[in-house]
């Protein structure tokens, strides 16, 4: 895998309201969004403080075919926990 070294792959599927947790959703229904994008999971990245790098060319393994992008964030506590920091600064931003 091309990670590097002490940081985590935030994927928009993990955020995303519309997928099940079979299809990749790694918060709860409640705490994620509508389509998220990867300029907003950047954007939340660098409000909480964390360097983030996107790599939009990348396909979500359970959807190949689709180039959904990833961001590489600096691995901060569990990953689920992130998760939900990123998702929560995104409602935010969007009222």
């Amino acid at each position: 895998m091309s990670k590097k070294e002490g940081r985590v792959v935030i994927w928009p599927a993990y955020i995303d309201a519309a997928r099940s947790r079979g299809q990749g959703r790694a918060i709860s229904k409640r705490d994620a969004i509508d389509k998220p994008s990867i300029d907003e999971i950047i954007m939340a990245a660098m409000e909480l403080g964390l360097q983030a790098e996107a790599q939009r060319d990348k396909h979500y393994p359970k959807e190949w075919w689709e180039k959904s992008g990833r961001v590489l964030v600096p691995k901060r506590g569990a990953k689920t926990a992130l998760v939900k920091e990123i998702a929560k600064m995104i409602k935010k931003r969007r009222g």
